[in-house]
């Protein structure tokens, strides 16, 4: 065997043995986090792909993995690359590797292995680590809480399991997952990246992960890229440039993140939480009236295949001068969500027509939802107020005992103003330029989870 062979026969990095483990498998053990006094206070995590040795920005943050594999796999194939720049950050948490559960066992296995081997490594350089824990079917039991000391600090997702976007909603395997680990060894603190579900125990550091994404970075110092006025058309491109701009939808990979669960998406259904999203669905032919806490009617119109078709709303919405009282949205549906996505308002300033139900089937045929007062229309997160607007939502909310609006034009525009104010209004091209409309002098995205939300379309 020559020198060069046996240097690698022998390598650390090959047989990964430096580590002390336990388990069937001895899954190096990641040593226990020893919290500081405001370690969790106002928590913020940065995504592994957002951290730069360059920049001194957001070193107050803990690096997360919550992110597609292929973002990260060069820390396990060579972990010093990194190194000096995670040993900036307040921590990081153990790298995510995907546990799928159409993955084959073994890979899910190999998954588990390697999220602790990178977090016994870099602990064993210095830098203070966190373990992320995933989890399959009840046959990944067997190791995936393996290499964990009892009592530590631990992270973990809700979002690729949670019931929004194009995610299947997986609440019950999550937490007959979670439950599993909670009795394993009763973590001292569980921080949480993303909504919680109200069924989970321990003590929860909840993250909101609309505040720790790449929304909240903008203050990167780095040069715009070079071809950026090209991009915006700020300059015109020659005949023989090689710049090729494309529009549309562009979906950051970053804006959703991965984690256990299915791979695969699911269909939309009406959230337990939310009490209004009931009207989107019944008998065909039938006219749901929902009564909202600030006094407004819905009458949803539903369609021969038991989806709405058409919503009228009974208010001009605080904006008479832009709302007919009534006016009506039709009632699209997302291809690949399946969610409901209400249009632009049809205004009937000469009075609106007779809704009727449809194909003018029985009236007696009606469902009336009354939708609660209990603070279940409110957003708990800034990713659900996102949400909400992007796909078409009108909102209706009370901030120091003044009611403030937003809402869509016929050509789509959004609008947010106080109601009967129309000089307040700011016109808005997305979402996030409605988080910065000023309310009593703070921007919009720092209370939005705070407000009270008395009027909510989807």
């Amino acid at each position: 065997m020559t020198e060069e062979n046996y240097k690698y026969r022998t390598s650390p990095f090959l047989l990964r043995n430096q580590f002390a483990g336990n388990g069937m498998f001895q899954i190096p053990v990641v040593p226990k986090f020893k919290a500081c006094e405001d370690d969790f206070t106002d928590l913020r995590l940065i995504g592994f792909d957002k951290t730069r040795l360059e920049n001194s920005n957001y070193l107050d943050r803990i690096v997360h993995f919550f992110l597609y594999d292929y973002k990260f796999e060069r820390v396990w194939k060579n972990p010093d690359t990194d190194l000096e720049k995670l040993k900036r950050y307040k921590a990081i948490l153990t790298p995510d590797f995907s546990m799928y559960t159409e993955m084959a066992p073994v890979m899910q296995l190999y998954n588990t292995f390697r999220n602790r081997w990178c977090g016994a490594y870099y602990a064993s350089k210095g830098i203070r680590v966190i373990p992320s824990v995933s989890w399959g079917n009840e046959n990944t039991f067997e190791f995936c809480f393996d290499g964990i000391e009892k009592g530590s600090t631990v992270a973990v997702s809700t979002y690729m399991v949670s019931g929004h976007g194009n995610h299947k909603d997986q609440k019950e395997f999550f937490l007959k997952g979670y439950n599993e680990m909670i009795s394993r060894f009763e973590p001292e603190t569980i921080i949480c990246y993303n909504e919680p579900f109200p069924e989970m125990q321990g003590n929860i550091v909840f993250v909101d992960y609309d505040l720790s994404s790449w929304r909240h970075m903008n203050d990167d110092p780095y040069v715009p890229s070079k071809y950026a006025k090209y991009i915006c058309g700020e300059k015109s491109r020659s005949a023989d440039c090689a710049i090729i701009v494309k529009t549309g939808h562009v979906i950051r990979d970053d804006v959703f993140a991965k984690g256990m669960g299915s791979a695969y998406g699911g269909k939309w259904k009406p959230s337990p939480n939310k009490p209004q999203d009931e009207r989107f669905l019944g008998k065909p032919g039938e006219i749901k009236e929902t009564n909202m806490p600030n006094g407004e009617k819905f009458s949803t119109k539903i369609g021969e295949d038991g989806r709405a078709v058409c919503e009228r709303h009974w208010t001009d919405h605080g904006r008479s001068d832009k709302h007919s009282n009534p006016h009506d949205h039709d009632i699209n549906w997302d291809s690949d969500r399946g969610n409901p996505l209400p249009g632009p308002p049809i205004n009937y300033p000469d009075g609106a027509p007779e809704f009727k139900s449809y194909k003018e089937l029985s009236k007696n045929m009606g469902e009336r939802i009354i939708v609660p007062d209990d603070g279940r229309m409110n957003f708990k997160t800034i990713s659900e107020f996102r949400w909400c607007i992007h796909d078409g939502g009108e909102v209706e909310f009370v901030w120091n005992n003044k009611t403030y609006g937003i809402t869509r034009d016929e050509k789509g525009v959004i609008g947010i103003y106080e109601a009967y104010k129309p000089e307040t209004e700011k016109i808005c091209k997305d979402v996030d330029e409605v988080l910065e409309y000023m309310i009593d002098g703070m921007r919009l995205r720092n209370i939005v989870t705070k407000v009270k939300v008395v009027m909510r379309t989807i």
